[in-house]
């Protein structure tokens, strides 16, 4: 009796997991995603799986992630205006710590990089003249002025 190959198989090493990404992209920008769409599930499942037993995101800062994967990518910020459908002035202000990343961008930045949208989905401060002085990540970029109460 032969014994019949599998075409994917539980994520073992990161050669194997550029892989399946790269494979998974693959069928999406070719816009075979539906004709191919439990390929497409079962190769979601298996590097998300892996993202999560490899911890591969946890502690890392979103726009940290996020110039590492435009980098890894070859894109340089005028793409990313394309991708997210935003302005160049909020990509640079995204890149730079000004701007938070909206609903709508994280979820575009988890589809186009195929992660979870956790990954950009986590605090990190932001830099706004107004209220640099402040910590809270939540607060540094509101355009009100706010006074530091001890």
């Amino acid at each position: 009796m032969e014994t019949a190959t599998l075409k994917y198989t539980i994520i073992k090493n990161r050669e194997q997991y550029d892989q399946y990404c790269n494979h998974l992209e693959d069928i999406l920008i070719l816009g075979n995603g539906e004709a191919f769409q439990d390929e497409v599930d079962l190769l979601t499942l298996l590097i998300e799986k892996y993202d999560e037993e490899h911890n591969t995101f946890k502690e890392t800062d979103p726009i940290i992630l996020l110039r590492s994967l435009m980098h890894d990518h070859h894109l340089k910020p005028q793409d990313m205006t394309v991708i997210l459908g935003i302005s160049k002035g909020y990509v640079s202000d995204i890149l730079n710590y000004k701007k938070g990343l909206s609903k709508e961008v994280i979820r575009k930045l988890a589809e186009r990089f195929k992660v979870r949208q956790e990954a950009f989905n986590r605090p990190y401060k932001l830099i706004s003249p107004i209220n640099s002085h402040l910590r809270n990540a939540s607060v540094m970029n509101t355009t009100k002025q706010l006074r530091y109460v001890k």
